[in-house]
């Protein structure tokens, strides 16, 4: 089957620098009635980077406990050495997620073979689904079309979220895909032209806002109306850009805690809050 749809990379709330999980709870029961598809903790939106390795066990723990609606929950198991994110791949197997989100590792810049080799290694370790993310402006490495199809061939390397950044390599892959393979943006904006050329769907930080819609944009693309989907599309498209005008997730955590979803917009350095300049931009978009 198929990954489809609107997938939440959820944020980590914080309150006197410990994970807020009162607010964390709320997010969940907020979000698994609004149509999504899945959630993905310990994403790049939910500040992996800053998380020490109690809290990221603790986390997963506490996202199986507040998912009573038994959404799909893809945990976020990247990094830059192979035998490392393999360990902690065997601990988020103790729980009973459905899959991992794994970045092409960072930093280190390994070349298409060590890339293959590093998901190839990942894959033959775990029974879990796996979706590749590739984030080249992050990682300092692509990873090529050729590549993402010699990978799809392991059963369970299930799908891309693809930020390439590169709009002729995403319309290359989406034009030719692998086999039974889902292809979701992680580029908020190209969200709409994902799925008219046949894209599965996204992994959309910006769904933390009107999500309703965002699904809404799914469902009606899905169903051949991309007239209305684009109508919707195009109010969406209005505030996008403005969520990462400053590092995300500053700006969504700004709005959740106008919404009342999270109790603080705190962050971990070296984020730091929002502008009042940007803010005084958002606030026409939040709906409180």
């Amino acid at each position: 089957m198929q990954l489809t749809g609107v997938w939440l990379p959820i944020i980590t709330p914080f309150q006197n620098d410990k994970i807020d999980y009162k607010s964390y709870e709320r997010l969940i029961h907020h979000y698994s009635s609004k149509g999504i598809s899945g959630i993905i903790p310990l994403g790049t939106t939910g500040e992996i980077p800053t998380l020490d390795d109690y809290e990221f066990e603790e986390m997963i723990e506490k996202t199986m406990e507040y998912n009573t609606e038994k959404l799909p929950i893809y945990v976020g198991v990247g990094g830059n050495y192979t035998a490392k994110v393999i360990k902690k791949l065997k601990l988020a197997e103790k729980y009973k997620i459905d899959g991992i989100l794994s970045v092409c590792p960072y930093y280190n810049r390994p070349n298409q073979e060590g890339i293959y080799s590093h998901f190839k290694s990942i894959a033959e370790e775990t029974d879990l689904n796996i979706i590749i993310y590739n984030i080249p402006y992050r990682t300092g490495t692509n990873v090529e079309n050729e590549t993402i199809h010699k990978l799809a061939e392991f059963k369970n390397i299930v799908g891309l979220k693809d930020s390439c950044g590169d709009i002729k390599q995403t319309m290359a892959l989406l034009l030719d895909p692998p086999k039974d393979f889902s292809i979701l943006t992680g580029e908020d904006i190209l969200f709409y032209l994902t799925l008219t050329l046949g894209g599965q769907g996204g992994i959309l930080a910006s769904s933390h806002l009107n999500t309703e819609q965002f699904v809404d944009v799914y469902k009606k693309v899905k169903n051949n109306d991309t007239e209305a989907a684009l109508a919707i599309w195009k109010e969406l498209y209005k505030f996008i850009p403005l969520l990462f005008k400053e590092p995300n997730p500053a700006p969504i955590k700004y709005c959740l805690s106008q919404m009342g979803l999270i109790d603080t917009p705190e962050l971990r350095l070296p984020l730091t809050q929002i502008s009042d300049s940007l803010k005084e931009k958002l606030n026409p978009f939040i709906n409180k």
